[in-house]
């Protein structure tokens, strides 16, 4: 009997029900795999174990620098509210009449200050760059399903003009869902999203306010709209604490919960039936 699906070579299987060749019949079950592979919820032989890399060590680094960049916060702030009562008390009727030591004294605080605050800022971008990465590749082992975006993006998204006020919280929701623990049947469970939403609103509003607050001060050009500027600098700085304060909480639940998964070993998945396209 001929192949019934070629009609060329000989059905050669031990099965009479299969009339397939052997070619025919490896190339089917071939593609079965893959398809299963990329059904969502599915990973037929298991998380592949041995590609996880530990990303505590990171997230202790980065948890570290986060705090230094609230402390940097801090400090601008405080040089910030200098400046201002400094300026406030100098207007007079709209003219601005200053000690210029003190003036110069407030300019080095505030220099200084923001000199602290973009070393922070960039030491943390890193080393959180990387454990970022990190996890997203960890979650590819996890559940290779549950992302939109290639491994890549976890870097590359950031730097997308626009486009990074969202694409990098694709990759955070990804990684996110397939660090999900199990439930008591072994099965990932649905993990609750409130603290990545939080923590990626609370980012988007700091960047927005800083940067208008940033061009608002640098445009003034009276004493009113200086103290004005640094009003809103320090709102700026305050909500760049609070978004510090998220991206720790942020980086120890996800790190956390990748450990966790880690632990539980290869969870079983049932495959689901094929689907024509």
């Amino acid at each position: 009997m001929l192949c019934s699906l070629c009609g060329t070579r000989p059905a050669d299987s031990a099965d009479p029900a299969d009339t397939r060749c052997a070619v025919c019949a490896g190339t089917a079950d071939a593609d079965r795999g893959r398809a299963w592979a990329g059904s969502h919820g599915v990973t037929p032989n298991g998380p592949r174990l041995d590609q996880l890399r530990s990303p505590v060590g990171l997230a202790k680094a980065v948890c570290v620098l986060l705090g230094a960049v609230a402390v940097a916060d801090v400090l601008s702030i405080a040089a910030g509210i200098h400046s201002r009562m400094l300026l406030a008390g100098g207007l007079d009727g709209g003219f601005l009449s200053v000690d210029e030591d003190e003036l110069t004294l407030a300019d080095n605080l505030t220099g200084a200050a923001a000199s602290f605050q973009a070393f922070a800022l960039l030491a943390t971008g890193i080393v959180f760059l990387v454990w970022f990465r990190r996890v997203r590749r960890n979650a590819e082992v996890f559940d290779p399903s549950a992302h939109s975006m290639r491994p890549g993006w976890a870097i590359g998204s950031w730097f997308v003009p626009i486009g990074n006020l969202w694409l990098p919280f694709r990759v955070a929701s990804g990684a996110w869902a397939a660090s999900a623990p199990a439930d008591g049947d072994g099965r990932r469970s649905a993990a609750p999203r409130g603290l990545l939403n939080a923590w990626w609103a609370a980012l988007i509003v700091d960047q927005l306010v800083s940067r208008g607050a940033g061009r608002y001060y640098a445009d003034a050009k009276t004493g009113d709209g200086m103290v004005r500027g640094l009003d809103m600098l320090a709102v700026g700085d305050a909500l760049d604490i609070v978004a510090a304060v998220l991206a720790i909480l942020f980086v120890r639940r996800l790190t956390a919960m990748q450990s966790h998964r880690a632990n539980l070993g290869p969870i079983p998945a049932e495959p689901r039936p094929l689907q024509a396209h």
